[in-house]
This record gives structure tokens, C-alpha cells and sequence, in this order.
């Protein structure tokens, strides 16, 4: 059995963009050009989501993560 064909319009089959924005651009940008700002908050972040990790690692069984653990810091 053949599939049917989709009527779709030109306009509909547009993509976006795909230039990636320049993320450190968007961080200052949010904190209103303040670098220290931008840094405070990319540190508040990092310090919650480090948190947020701890947190899943201690719920999480090794029989769901197949032994896996999270490093908290770079290597």
C-alpha cells in the first residue's frame, strides 16, 4: 500500500535558522552587559545544578544508572 501524499505548503517547510547563537554573547547580554554579573550567576547555577546532581545520584540505584556515577568537578 502506497502512502499518501502531504499537502504542504512552501511556506510550511521553512526551517529556521541553524546558526548556533553565541551562548557567552546571550549570558552577558541577560545580565545587562555586567561581566561580573554574568559570572556571579553562571557560578549560582553551576553551584544549583551541582546540588541538583548530588541529589539525583543519591535516588538513583546502580542498577538503573549500570554503575555509572557523576564526577561533581572537571577532570
Amino acid at each position: 500500500m502506497t502512502q499518501p501524499a502531504l499537502d504542504v505548503s512552501p511556506a510550511e517547510t521553512v526551517t529556521q535558522s541553524t546558526v548556533e547563537p553565541d551562548l557567552a554573547v546571550t549570558v552577558l547580554a541577560a545580565a545587562g552587559g555586567d561581566p561580573l554579573v554574568a559570572i556571579r550567576s553562571l557560578i549560582e547555577d553551576a553551584e544549583f545544578f551541582r546540588e541538583q546532581l548530588y541529589v539525583a545520584s543519591r535516588l538513583m540505584s546502580a542498577g538503573i544508572s549500570r554503575g555509572w556515577r557523576p564526577t561533581y568537578e572537571r577532570v
